[in-house]
């Protein structure tokens, strides 16, 4: 080829590149559109996110020691989530001599020549990688598998988080200048802009501490707001609230006012752990602090929604070991209420272990999703909880004619859907779903995308203690298939009993084979402490996604 066709054969392979970045860039802009996040057809993107740290004091996204960041990134997908919250400490892009590092430099600099040895194993193009270079490639590498990435900006100065008195707490903390902190947004902003998957801006991770104030919030959150739209429009920009991102309640007396508030780049972030309640999950009735703990939920921002504003629960998650009486008791009731929400998310955490925590090097982190050793997932049964709620069930783009119903069991991750025996329920995986038909507080269930004989719909029916729920169409309406909502918490279903069945309250349980839908007396239903009521926690959630089911056999 001579020179001249060869540089026009250059010249046109950069504009394809370039025409190709652009559009890719433009698939992955996503904006709001009241409550929901969307792509630029107007239809849903639900965030389904796993956080990925890269904050700690090497400023080394954690795992690179462990694997390939490529395999990293793959079981993030295989995983199922769509999405990486990537933290940051904000001294990245504002102090030079720390950003300058070497991936190399940093770890050993701390002591860790044997996270070293395993970077250069699995991943040893990163070692003399500058630590920015090093975060700009792991997101690179997230946006080849068409993961989205949210930066947040965890802390200032690098180091675990979180404590009242860490320096890192609230604007004007010992290392938290708000000047300091505006200016770095703005250049994160700046260099990852042209990056297609970086479709958000977390402003501040867990702002705490003595000094806290709403005053403060909304004058420097608005700034940081303002910086990193004016840096890159194409972002979400994304506000948690006070008191470790927990409380946003004081939205509800005085909005955001920011400039770009009409071009629907604004949402907002809260996190909720069992820790907030540990002594009430530990001791109290499990549907009565389920109950409060929800309402305190929509007090401390689950009101936005009804407002029409996105909410993103970026911190969520439990110990994945199984052993945790709290988590075990908190997870489903806030898997329930993301459920209802159909919330966008992130998980707490993908990384099995650190490099380097709190002083320890090779800390287990018993929330991550893999194991230790980065290499398969931590806990294949948790995990199924944790997967049902990746996909939306409501939102533009996911109109049926009609809402409808779902029978979500949080504990399981499964919903209740007809079986192949004739007339009774299982649990199933969530896109293996019927549509139910109810009207709160009291009324039939009835299968609404399927007819049975005589064009009738089927409705559920308790038949006794122990016995499986069934599916039929006569005598819909009475006792035994009226069911009502019976405790606290929201998700014991139930119906009375006619005496020759024993009498009392019976609520939809799950048999002992571990999938077959039964009725048992309803249990733990208030007062007792020392009792699990989760086998029989169904939460009765609207759904506007398309049904994809078979119809059912003929019924009596």
């Amino acid at each position: 080829m001579r020179p001249g066709s060869r540089r026009a054969a250059l010249c046109l392979l950069l504009v394809l590149l370039l025409a190709w970045h652009r559009e890719r860039a433009a698939a992955l802009t996503l904006s709001t559109s009241s409550r929901w996040i969307v792509d630029q057809a107007g239809h849903r993107v639900k965030l389904a996110c796993v956080n990925w740290p890269s904050h700690l004091e090497p400023v080394v996204t954690e795992g690179l020691g462990r694997q390939p960041v490529g395999a990293i990134a793959g079981m993030v997908v295989s995983l199922g989530f769509n999405c990486v919250r990537l933290t940051y400490p904000i001294a990245l892009a504002t102090n030079a001599s720390l950003s300058s590092l070497t991936v190399r430099q940093s770890l050993l600099a701390h002591g860790l020549a044997e996270t070293a040895g395993g970077v250069e194993v699995n991943n040893p193009g990163f070692l003399d990688l500058t630590l920015m270079e090093s975060l700009k490639a792991v997101v690179n590498t997230l946006g080849e598998k068409d993961v989205m990435v949210i930066l947040d900006n965890h802390v200032s100065k690098p180091g675990w988080c979180c404590g009242d008195d860490d320096g890192n707490g609230f604007f004007g903390d010992r290392d938290f200048d708000p000047d300091v902190w505006v200016d770095g947004l703005a250049s994160m902003a700046t260099i990852f802009a042209d990056v297609p998957s970086v479709i958000g801006m977390s402003l501040r991770n867990e702002l705490r501490g003595p000094r806290q104030n709403t005053e403060d919030w909304y004058t420097y959150m608005q700034r940081g707001a303002e910086a990193v739209h004016a840096a890159n429009p194409r972002a979400l920009v994304i506000m948690g609230g006070l008191s470790y991102d927990y409380d946003l309640s004081f939205l509800a007396a005085r909005p955001v006012g920011v400039s770009f508030a009409a071009e629907g780049k604004l949402v907002f972030e809260v996190h909720w752990y069992s820790f907030s309640d540990a002594r009430a999950w530990e001791a109290g009735n499990a549907n009565e602090v389920c109950a409060r703990a929800a309402r305190d939920f929509e007090r401390r921002g689950g009101f936005l929604l009804a407002r029409g504003l996105p909410l993103f629960l970026s911190e969520f998650g439990a110990d994945l070991r199984g052993g945790d009486l709290r988590g075990n008791r908190y997870f489903p009731c806030a898997a329930a209420v993301a459920a209802k929400h159909d919330l966008d998310w992130a998980y707490w955490a993908l990384q099995g272990s650190y490099a380097l925590r709190q002083g320890v090097a090779g800390m287990d982190e018993v929330y991550g999703v893999l194991d230790w050793s980065w290499t398969k997932p931590r806990n294949e049964t948790v995990l199924s909880r944790i997967q049902a709620l990746q996909r939306p069930i409501q939102g533009p783009g996911y109109g049926e004619a009609l809402p409808y119903t779902v029978l979500f069991h949080p504990l399981t991750g499964l919903c209740a859907a007809a079986s192949a025996a004739a007339g009774t329920l299982e649990l199933r995986p969530c896109n293996e779903t019927d549509a139910w038909a109810y009207a709160p507080p009291s009324s039939t269930l009835v299968r609404r995308d399927a007819a049975a004989a005589g064009g009738l719909l089927p409705c559920l029916r308790a038949e006794g203690r122990g016995l499986p729920a069934r599916l039929g169409t006569k005598a819909c309406g009475d006792a035994l298939s009226t069911w009502r909502i019976a405790s606290d918490s929201g998700m014991h279903v139930a119906v009375d009993a006619a005496p020759e069945l024993g009498g009392g309250t019976l609520c939809l349980d799950v048999g002992a084979d571990g999938r077959s839908i039964v009725t048992n007396p309803c249990a733990c239903l208030r007062g007792d402490g020392t009792c699990d009521p989760e086998r029989q926690w169904f939460k009765l959630v609207t759904s506007t996604r398309r049904v994809a089911r078979t119809p059912l056999p003929t019924l009596a």
